[in-house]
């Protein structure tokens, strides 16, 4: 054969195998699609779909609209709860919740993924993909086995009459095994051609490794995983007499109080305080741990560095007597300086219009040492030898900072932007606590999410539900920021993100 016609034979080949690949990918993700249509019944008990709409829209029959709307909706499973005076089938619809929600976001990345990598020339995005394709299609099948445990747990251990298995149940499990191993035998071809390895052989070859990360998953289990459990408080009105799993059932309506209530002007001061912490904070701790790795005479430097972090170990609780002894109205020092002075005295107690600043300062005071310790570290680790090279050029001090100091901490500065961003909902309860107290005159200035639901919480103890209802929408609301911010980053640079 001449060497034009091999070349030719091989482009064929190999076009071949891509449109495959891709032909592939989309076949599985509208499995992927179709499985996710057929778990929205599941979500009813929020209201998140109008089962009737959704069931004529597909073509279900009445007669299968009710044995499905009746075998494993999670709105049924709640409600048995108390027909049955078992609360543990409030945690199983809890846990199944949880395994819904981790199916959805898997099915709907994966779709994602699939429709965004049209190129896929190298395989190695692809590779990424078929993992996450197929556990999306493992906690379908997971989802629909616990679906068919309630049903044999409600008829056989409780000994009333329970639900019956849907045949859409069997078709969704039916599509999962199926796209699984669709993407499996997609993902064995693609490592091949990579020269890539699957996980059976990584743990063989770095086993020691995976042993090593068990106690870490263990501790993550225990102490982030299991209390997620927690998150069904949001959702009912809790007594000590039913327990968490019999409480009444009372879906947002939690959430409703909180967004009825000052709910603008929390979610105001949250976000503000914690913009301008995050902003000046950083620019602060960058100025003085450049300022700091500057200086030549090694006694003042250590010195410097020890008094800027010195404040970081000083208490919430110290930290309000220092600020109570400065700024008392009769006997504070600051005061007391005034009048010396022949001054004014200030009532900064019933005085809202200083409290912005002044929470901004303590803040200030109180945490730029740990963080100009961490962008130290960084500076510290820059190669001399560029600054060496910097000043050969006659480059000055400044322009050294400028063009080496900058540029090599931010990737430091990026990371710890976007986890502060996850906490942004989330202000510093001691900091505002401590500082303010119950003191109403000042709350239109530093009440914030995290005090007021305190003070909820304190004065009616049976209101668990709303501060859980609060904690759950503080951290939905900093994961989608997280989020969208490391999307963000990834779309200018991908080196920077942090997935």
């Amino acid at each position: 054969m001449k060497p034009k016609n091999m070349l030719l034979t091989l482009d064929t080949c190999l076009e071949q195998e891509k449109t495959g690949r891709k032909t592939g990918l989309l076949v599985t993700a509208l499995m992927n699609g179709l499985m996710l249509v057929l778990s929205l019944p599941f979500m009813d008990w929020i209201k998140l779909v109008n089962i009737p709409k959704l069931f004529a829209k597909l073509g279900i029959t009445r007669e299968a609209a009710g044995s499905l709307y009746s075998s494993y909706s999670i709105f049924s499973l709640l409600g048995f709860v108390k027909n049955s005076g078992k609360g543990v089938f409030g945690l199983y619809a809890m846990l199944l919740l949880i395994l819904l929600a981790a199916t959805w976001y898997l099915e709907l990345l994966y779709i994602w993924k699939v429709f965004r990598n049209s190129k896929g020339d190298d395989g190695k995005g692809e590779l990424h993909t078929y993992v996450i394709g197929k556990a999306s299609t493992l906690l379908t099948a997971l989802l629909v086995f616990g679906s068919y445990g309630f049903v044999l747990y409600s008829n056989n251990v409780v000994k009333m009459k329970g639900f019956s298995g849907s045949w859409i149940l069997a078709v969704e499990l039916i599509l999962a095994l199926a796209a699984y191993g669709l993407i499996k035998r997609m993902e064995a071809k693609e490592r091949i051609r990579c020269h890539e390895h699957g996980l059976i052989k990584e743990f063989q070859k770095n086993w020691v490794l995976f042993l090593m990360l068990i106690p870490l998953c263990v501790f993550f289990l225990i102490n982030s995983y299991l209390p997620m459990i927690g998150i069904y408080f949001a959702f009912v009105n809790f007594n000590f007499s039913d327990g968490l799993w019999a409480s009444p059932f009372v879906g947002l309506k939690n959430f409703e109080f909180l967004f009825q209530s000052q709910m603008g002007r929390l979610i105001r001061n949250t976000v503000l305080y914690n913009v301008v912490f995050i902003g000046l904070g950083n620019v602060l701790q960058i100025f003085f741990a450049i300022l700091i790795s500057q200086l030549t005479v090694k006694w003042f430097k250590k010195t410097g560095q020890t008094l800027m972090f010195m404040p970081y170990f000083v208490s919430y609780v110290m930290l309000k007597v220092m600020v109570y002894s400065l700024m008392e109205y009769q006997y504070g020092a600051i005061n007391n300086m005034i009048r010396s002075s022949g001054g004014t005295a200030i009532d900064f107690y019933n005085t809202p219009v200083y409290w912005p600043f002044l929470i901004t300062l303590f803040y200030m005071w109180k945490s730029v040492g740990y963080g100009m310790v961490i962008y130290l570290a960084t500076i510290m680790g820059i190669d001399n030898e560029l600054y060496e090279a910097a000043k050969v050029d006659g480059a000055n001090i400044f322009k050294r900072i400028l063009y080496i100091t900058l540029p090599q901490i931010k990737p430091t500065f990026i990371i710890l932007l976007i986890y502060s961003l996850g906490s942004i909902m989330k202000g510093n309860f001691e900091l505002f606590y401590q500082t303010v107290g119950n003191n109403g005159l000042l709350y239109d200035v530093t009440d914030i999410l995290d005090t007021y639901v305190y003070r909820i919480t304190v004065g009616q103890p049976l209101s668990i539900g709303l501060g859980s209802a609060a904690g759950l929408f503080q951290s939905i609301f900093g994961f989608v920021v997280v989020m969208v911010t490391n999307w963000a980053i990834k779309k200018k640079d991908s080196e920077y993100a942090l997935f």
